[in-house]
């Protein structure tokens, strides 16, 4: 099966308030650095003589952030370590970070695909948030994209940012389909305790615009409202937030949900090989002072023991708008006693779910119904609990 491979970049120009990730604000004299370890672990790692990679992918942070001959020294790493010749390569950019001269360099380097951070069309939802792009940013980077040759280029919503009402969201999507990426996701937006935004929302407080987010109800129906819209446009809705043209989707990305295999570099990349995750440590000063010393920066490290892959199969499987071969899982986990009782235990409340509506099943497929991927979660803990 073939890899997919992870690269992480774990700085920013600013921190979101509504942002959990394990990212900083650092000095651009720590790029070089970083990308040399970056590219010492991909040497010391695998790749050589491993499965074939079809999916590169620079997540963060901020990965745009990067000089381009850094990016392209990684891209070139990674081709002359695995023999690689990826047929989707994604650079994570924010809006406000791309220029004519990266666009281009990008396209020689190897990427192919644009994941653009839009968050909204609207400067006071984007000021709201501590985005430092604005609105016209938007379209200035997708006709540098575009100008550049890039084929393939990714546009993400964020439904529930604070002053977003139902005029102002129908707007941003007006917008966005006036650029017609080739890809969109949508994502609600989570109020977490380890943001900003999150911890003024728990104290009662009023900095970060806490008490003008919308509430659950009006995200929902931003979420439903934008599925209608990008279906009537020809979008194809393959994952709970994500759509794409006919051709567009995320290749990478859906191996998370298929549960395969894919190799994490960098600060606080993860991986899973099949039967194990482990993840590398966060800090970006420990990574680099492991990898300097020929050591691991792995950590975190757990099998993944049948019980475990059996829940997997559904919350990650069941995102899917395709959903999931039940009989397939019957057939590959009922081997063990307790298995076989987990899987009658799942039986029943799969029952139970159906014949509330919170779960469709089409022959031995199982999948969310279209009108429920808002409690999604809900279903999940009522599924597996």
């Amino acid at each position: 099966m073939a890899l997919g491979v992870y690269i992480q970049v774990p700085f920013c120009q600013t921190r979101c308030t509504y942002c959990n990730f394990h990212t900083g604000v650092v000095s651009r004299d720590r790029d070089e650095p970083y990308a040399n370890a970056i590219c010492r672990e991909i040497e010391g790692s695998d790749l050589a003589g491993g499965p074939r990679v079809d999916t590169v992918y620079f997540g963060g942070g901020t990965p745009s952030l990067l000089d381009p001959t850094l990016l392209a020294r990684i891209m070139d790493t990674l081709r002359r370590t695995s023999g690689a010749e990826p047929a989707e390569a994604t650079l994570e950019a924010d809006p406000e970070t791309i220029t004519p001269q990266k666009s281009q360099a990008w396209c020689a380097a190897g990427f192919n695909r644009i994941s653009l951070g839009a968050q909204s069309f609207h400067d006071r939802e984007l000021q709201a948030a501590g985005r430092l792009h604005r609105r016209e940013d938007i379209y200035r980077a997708v006709d540098f994209l575009r100008a550049a040759g890039m084929q393939n280029v990714s546009i993400d919503l964020i439904a529930g940012l604070p002053h977003q009402t139902r005029e102002s969201w129908e707007s941003s999507l007006a917008q966005l389909l006036r650029i017609l990426p080739d890809h969109v996701s949508v994502y609600m937006l989570e109020v977490d305790q380890d943001s900003r935004l999150g911890r003024e929302v728990l104290a009662g407080g009023s900095r970060y615009s806490a008490g003008a987010l919308p509430d659950d109800d009006s995200m929902a129906d931003f979420y439903d409202h934008a599925a209608e819209r990008l279906a009537a446009t020809g979008y194809d809705h393959y994952e709970i937030s994500n759509w794409g043209l006919p051709g567009r989707r995320s290749q990478h990305n859906l191996k998370y949900w298929r549960r395969e295999p894919y190799l994490g570099i960098g600060a606080g990349a993860h991986s899973f090989d099949g039967s194990t995750r482990w993840a590398n440590v966060h800090e970006p000063d420990r990574y680099l002072r492991l990898i300097e010393r020929g050591g691991s920066a792995r950590e975190q490290i757990a099998t993944v023991l049948p019980p475990d892959a059996l829940q997997e199969e559904f919350f990650l499987g069941l995102r899917q708008l395709e959903g999931i071969d039940f009989t397939r899982i019957e057939r590959e986990y009922d081997f063990e006693p307790y298995l076989r009782d987990r899987l009658a235990v799942l039986r029943e409340r799969i029952e139970q779910l159906r014949a509330n509506g919170f779960i469709a099943q089409d022959g031995p497929r199982l999948r969310l119904p279209p009108d429920r991927l808002t409690v999604s979660n809900e279903i999940f803990v009522q599924l597996l609990a």
